[in-house]
């Protein structure tokens, strides 16, 4: 069964900020979880994302046992959007579809992700008993983490 998980928040800050920041593969663990154990395997430092890079990384979603995951940029449109996509890992179907939106506020992002779980039945089972309220605490981290990056005003 496809799952769909979308999300959104307003930054206050610059489109070349928040690209900046969202395009950069290493940016990406200071927005997972620790217990996560999110680690990029990949040499892309200071590389402007483009569309077939690939990128791989170990991740550790369940009882802390690291598992390899690859994703590849299928979609880029600099300042506007980029779409991962997994070409191995976890899921069976892991699209996430990154949009960015300036606005007077500073830049709204927006989130898609679809995805679909493995093993059929029992992966449906999965998502209901866990895999769901994961992405959720995963997402709801990244919030709070941008939040204060982006959103908090030094006194």
């Amino acid at each position: 069964m496809m799952y769909k998980l979308y999300r959104e928040q307003q930054l206050d800050c610059s489109i070349e900020s928040a690209w900046k920041f969202f395009s950069s593969p290493h940016n990406l663990s200071r927005i997972t979880p620790s217990d996560m154990n999110f680690v990029v395997l990949s040499d892309v430092e200071d590389k402007p994302i483009f569309e077939g890079m690939e990128i791989d990384y170990t991740v550790s979603p369940i009882l802390g046992i690291p598992m390899g995951w690859k994703t590849i940029i299928t979609q880029v449109e600099e300042y506007k959007s980029f779409t991962d996509f997994q070409k191995k890992g976890p899921y069976k179907y892991w699209n996430h579809f990154h949009e960015f939106i300036p606005n007077d506020k500073g830049v709204l992002i927006k989130d898609t992700v679809d995805y679909e779980l493995p093993f059929g039945i029992l992966g449906n089972i999965a998502h209901q008993l866990f895999v769901k309220n994961k992405l959720k605490s995963i997402f709801d981290f990244r919030y709070r983490v941008l939040d204060d990056l982006f959103n908090r005003k030094p006194n």
